[in-house]
């Protein structure tokens, strides 16, 4: 499994994402777009400034925005009841995107010598940031950070990448079956992370 393969799955699963709650949000065909590019690419733009690689690498990855623009207008084009099969999917479809782009984010750290707090950062931001931006935009509280364990595979996966812990096509491809399981599974348990609420009670 390669960067390029990460890149595609995960681009094409958050294009998806972001397309489809812009219609939820009864966007014009404009806001579908922006918002499915914003969902697809804004993790990757802020671990990039997060890391120090340069935030105009985005331009060159015309592959992957044309293969976002794609996503996008197959899920602009299909039928409702296609939409409808997809959100009853879109837990899985979100979990792979997280696997793909969090190990891709922690690679990109690693390779470049960033120190292990420098990977997680990576993994978690690249996994969950195009996400958080996705929901702001939306009007939305951040699911991400108040929903289902989320954001906590990804820093594991970066945890992993960064000790050195995995390494290979073989073990990296066991890590993104795993973040995606790890995630199924708080979705299926409704495992959360502990919170307290400073909401007065009536």
């Amino acid at each position: 499994m390669d960067w390029e393969l990460l890149g595609i799955i995960g681009t094409i699963a958050f294009a998806l994402s972001g397309a489809i709650v812009a219609m939820e949000e009864e966007y014009d065909i404009l806001g579908v777009y922006v918002l499915g590019l914003v969902t697809a690419f804004g993790g990757g733009v802020v671990r990039n400034l997060l890391i120090g690689r340069p935030i105009s690498t985005l331009w060159e990855q015309g592959d992957l925005l044309g293969t976002a623009l794609i996503a996008i207008t197959v899920a602009f084009c299909l039928p409702i009841i296609w939409i409808k099969w997809w959100k009853a999917w879109e837990s899985f479809f979100d979990a792979i995107g997280l696997a793909a782009f969090a190990i891709q984010g922690a690679l990109y750290a690693s390779q470049m010598g960033h120190p292990l707090s420098a990977v997680l950062v990576a993994a978690m931001m690249t996994g969950i940031g195009g996400g958080i931006i996705r929901d702001v935009l939306a009007g939305r509280k951040p699911l991400v950070l108040r929903d289902e364990i989320y954001a906590v595979w990804a820093i594991l996966a970066g945890l992993f990448i960064g000790l050195g812990w995995v390494n290979g096509t073989v073990q990296l491809t066991i890590l993104f079956g795993a973040v995606i399981v790890m995630r199924m599974l708080s979705v299926f348990y409704k495992w959360k992370l502990p919170k307290r609420s400073l909401r007065l009670h009536e």
